[in-house]
């Protein structure tokens, strides 16, 4: 229901842009974002964007990564630039609807940062 793509091998500096459909479930989600993950650590919060676009970001990626959504295509885009080795991870779409409550996740896609 939430299929990511757009991960890969880039250098350090350089940029990447991850994209996120979402299908079979509602248009119009009131949350959608993207976390990641590396072995042996929780998962972050990336950022968010909200149906009224209020946007937010974790403290590790503001200034560098940029989120938006096309909710026509059901898309949500994380553009990474300035990325860095510790930006390494793998990066999951998650959707949230208040209601009726239901939260969605996608199968991840793998970002490595090269330095």
């Amino acid at each position: 229901q939430l299929q990511a793509s757009g991960g890969g091998l880039v250098q350090a500096g350089g940029s990447l842009n991850l994209s996120c459909v979402h299908s079979g479930i509602s248009l119009n989600l009131n949350v959608i974002g993207w976390y990641r993950q590396t072995p042996g650590r929780q998962r972050e919060l990336v950022a968010t964007i909200t149906l009224g676009n209020i946007i937010n970001y974790g403290d590790s990626v503001k200034g560098r990564f940029t989120i938006s959504r096309d909710i026509t295509k059901r898309t949500v885009y994380l553009q990474m630039s300035g990325l860095k080795p510790e930006d390494t991870a793998v990066y999951y779409c998650n959707a949230i609807q208040f209601w009726p409550r239901e939260e969605y996740w996608g199968q991840g896609t793998q970002v490595t940062v090269s330095s």
